[in-house]
């Protein structure tokens, strides 16, 4: 720390006076003090910018109608799925595969002897299991082979009427565990398509109804959204079978059409 000398004069005589120099601490404290105000101003306005979004964001959301629309179509089946598997067992894997195999050439030829195209008939799955032991009714293991193979396939047919005959002629034939079926569209594009358009009509519907009885008018529309479709599951009661013998014809009623729904969310902003 160094001293300032101020030199004074009184009458011939003169002196000098020491002052004390500006200490170092006191520049320090105001320094931060400055430094904190900054950083408490720079918060503020950083708040404030965040703020000002926000309230535009829920300013620019009052006066909206918004409203969930649904939309149904149906549409006649072309076609029918049937399901059987084909299972075979024996002691190894690859003398199960291979008793598999042979099954399913056996089936494949009936199907196609009963008139059904080979381009019909396709793998939907196929695996191998060890075989879980069996007990009689004494309580004794029964003897089982060791491993089990199970070929599963589906065949596919356009006779949607004749739907129940077939089934019964693939019950008869022997190899074959009929599984079950369904019925679906070559292309459900369009009818999920048209749900989509009949949930937008129903949503706009909606709208209307509400902006007059409010008694304002709709604006722009501002959003639409989650316009999801799918296929509406067949009644439980077209796909009914009862106990037959074999080869004879299934009961199965198929269903006049195949449903599908959407549902959409739209949002209007309300005129002026």
């Amino acid at each position: 720390m160094t001293n300032r000398i101020a030199p004074l004069r009184n009458g011939s005589r003169s002196r000098c006076i020491a002052l004390p120099a500006p200490q170092p601490r006191i520049r320090l404290i105001r320094e931060s003090l400055v430094r904190e105000s900054l950083a408490v101003a720079a918060i503020l306005l950083a708040l404030l910018m965040l703020a000002a979004p926000l309230q535009a964001i829920e300013t620019a959301r009052e006066g909206r109608i918004v409203v969930s629309g649904s939309g149904t179509v149906e549409r006649a089946p072309d076609y029918a799925n049937i399901h059987v598997s084909v299972m075979t067992r024996a002691e190894t894997v690859v003398e199960a595969v291979d008793a598999n195999n042979d099954a399913v050439e056996a089936a494949l030829a009936r199907l196609e002897a009963r008139g059904i195209a080979r381009d019909d008939i396709e793998t939907s799955g196929f695996r191998v299991f060890e075989t879980p032991d069996h007990r009689r009714n004494d309580d004794a293991l029964r003897e089982t082979p060791g491993f089990t193979a199970t070929h599963q396939l589906r065949i596919k047919t356009r006779e949607i009427d004749d739907v129940g005959a077939l089934a019964g002629d693939i019950l008869g034939l022997e190899g074959m565990t009929f599984q079950g079926l369904g019925f679906a569209l070559d292309d459900d594009t369009q009818a999920q398509d048209e749900a989509r358009r009949r949930a937008v009509a129903d949503a706009t519907r909606q709208a209307q109804v509400l902006a007059e009885a409010a008694g304002v008018s709709l604006g722009r529309l501002m959003l639409v959204g989650d316009a999801a479709a799918s296929a509406i599951s067949p009644r439980s009661e077209g796909m009914m079978m009862a106990r037959m013998d074999a080869a004879s014809a299934v009961p199965i009623v198929p269903p006049a059409s195949l449903g599908y729904e959407a549902s959409v969310r739209m949002e209007w902003a309300i005129a002026d």
